[in-house]
């Protein structure tokens, strides 16, 4: 009887690779060094059109304050999943991610809440509202944010103030020219500009962009000419006219 050398060549190789594969993959699942200790820790936290409250540094703080700032520590001991649970608790917080790396590392991705503007509400409310209407406690933030005064509950500063604060905050022109909202018992709106001694009325707070669009052809063509003190009250309340008032 012949041996099919080449049919058993065949198992032997089969056999091998499968003991290589073995011993990789259980290589791989075995840290390389378990006395492995976190060299460094390294927080982003991402910005947006703005520059949000949060900052490598209260990052820090926080999750010492928890116990769970991991450098030093043993990288095999270190949770993850713990250090992101604690920071999604943070109201600041969109979303965080924390991973560990090969080189004793601890990297933490932090997307923050931004906010868009800030209520100085009469019944004593001083919280800001976010890109997505939520309300986010107040803090120390030093920032040129439009800010909103008056008449105005939670509802309507969730509802009606959100989109006036995008609106401002994405247009370069506008960020740099209106400082303040302020909103009157029947629910309608004024603003204050940086340039111009003047009001602008909005009336009821829909159709604010193509308002405002009219307000930027009526400061380039007619301000612009009359000057920008010439009136004290300008009214964009009613479709395709502005009511002027003279100083």
């Amino acid at each position: 009887m012949s041996i099919d050398w080449k049919k058993y060549s065949l198992i032997a190789a089969d056999i091998l690779l499968g003991g290589y594969l073995l011993m990789a993959v259980t290589a791989f699942n075995t840290p390389d060094d378990e006395g492995m200790t976190c060299q460094r820790v390294d927080i982003n936290v991402e910005d947006g059109a703005v520059r949000g409250f949060l900052d490598a540094k209260a990052v820090k703080n926080q999750l010492q304050r928890a116990g769970l700032y991991p450098e030093g520590d043993v990288m095999s001991q270190i949770s993850v999943r713990r250090i992101e649970d604690a920071l999604r608790k943070n109201p600041l917080v969109a979303s965080a991610e924390c991973y560990k790396t090969s080189t004793g590392r601890i990297e933490i991705v932090i997307s923050q809440r931004l906010p868009v503007i800030r209520v100085l509400a009469n019944n004593g409310d001083d919280y800001y509202i976010d890109s997505e209407g939520n309300i986010m406690p107040s803090t120390q933030y030093a920032s040129n944010l439009l800010v909103a005064t008056g008449n105005i509950s939670k509802s309507y500063a969730k509802k009606m103030l959100t989109p006036i604060g995008k609106l401002v905050l994405d247009s370069p022109f506008w960020n740099s020219q209106i400082e303040q909202v302020n909103v009157l018992a029947d629910g309608s709106v004024e603003m204050v500009p940086r340039v111009g001694n003047h009001v602008i009325y909005l009336g009821k707070p829909a159709g604010v962009s193509r308002k405002l669009e009219r307000l930027k052809k009526f400061y380039r063509y007619g301000l612009s000419h009359a000057g920008w003190n010439k009136y004290k009250y300008i009214s964009l309340e009613f479709d395709n006219q502005i009511i002027c008032r003279k100083r």
